[in-house]
């Protein structure tokens, strides 16, 4: 074969293969874009908060050009277990008919969402009362990852950097609650063996829920370093 005819070649085979899905698949027997978009949806809606007056669902695209035989049987939405984003998911469209077939629709929902911002400019390691935060509407296409939607949440957190005034508040802004501080009495618990000790002890550092600090045996006067599990207790590591 002469290497010019072989893109005419390639093009007599494609035209062929696409003949042959169109005769599989008559005008006729087209499955509804329109109702695959609505069914979408509604899987969705189970999944996601539901719609304040000023949101509204999105969904798709799907390309109006698809051509899916209809479907013999019921179409069945699933929403997949991985985790999804709180304004958006991924919704599988399965057919199990006599011509089976499968299509991911995506579903988001835009407008305005209530959103905890920062009521004025806060530094590092600043507790947050109900008055460092407000709430407000805004874009929720503009939305960072992890925002916090009720300001309630942000009530007690600790600043983990600076935060501007008007930001919206984010999980990784801000750190639990501060369980023990520098100087403070507290009570160290050790797991030896099966047997749980307990001990005295003063803290050489501040430390926040789950957070390494150091500490000092009153017993024996050694420091050692332990994991803040509540107020007051630390849990000794043992390396």
């Amino acid at each position: 074969m002469r290497l010019s005819a072989v893109p005419l070649f390639a093009a007599l085979l494609l035209a062929a293969l696409m003949a042959s899905v169109h005769a599989a698949v008559p005008i006729t027997a087209l499955q509804d874009v329109g109702q695959l978009a609505a069914l979408a949806q509604a899987e969705a809606a189970f999944h996601l908060a539901p719609l304040t007056a000023k949101q509204r669902f999105v969904v798709g695209p799907i390309p109006p050009q698809i051509q899916l035989a209809q479907c013999t049987d019921a179409v069945k939405p699933r929403v997949g277990p991985a985790p999804h984003m709180k304004d958006r998911v991924l919704v599988e469209l399965r057919c199990q008919g006599t011509v089976a077939w499968h299509i991911y629709v995506p579903v988001r929902i835009v407008g305005t969402a209530s959103v905890a911002v920062a009521a004025h400019a806060i530094v590092t390691g600043t507790v947050l009362t109900a008055k460092d935060v407000v709430i407000e509407q805004r874009d929720m296409t503009a939305l960072p990852p992890g925002y916090l939607d009720d300001p309630a949440i942000a009530v007690g957190l600790t600043a983990s950097r600076a935060i501007s005034g008007g930001a919206v508040l984010t999980n990784q802004q801000l750190l639990g609650t501060r369980a023990v501080q520098r100087g403070q009495t507290v009570t160290l618990v050790a797991d030896a063996g099966g047997m749980s000790v307990r001990m005295a002890g003063r803290a050489l550092s501040d430390g926040l829920i789950n957070q390494r600090v150091r500490v000092e045996n009153l017993s024996s006067g050694k420091i050692v370093e332990g994991i803040a599990r509540s107020e007051q207790v630390v849990e000794i590591i043992f390396q």
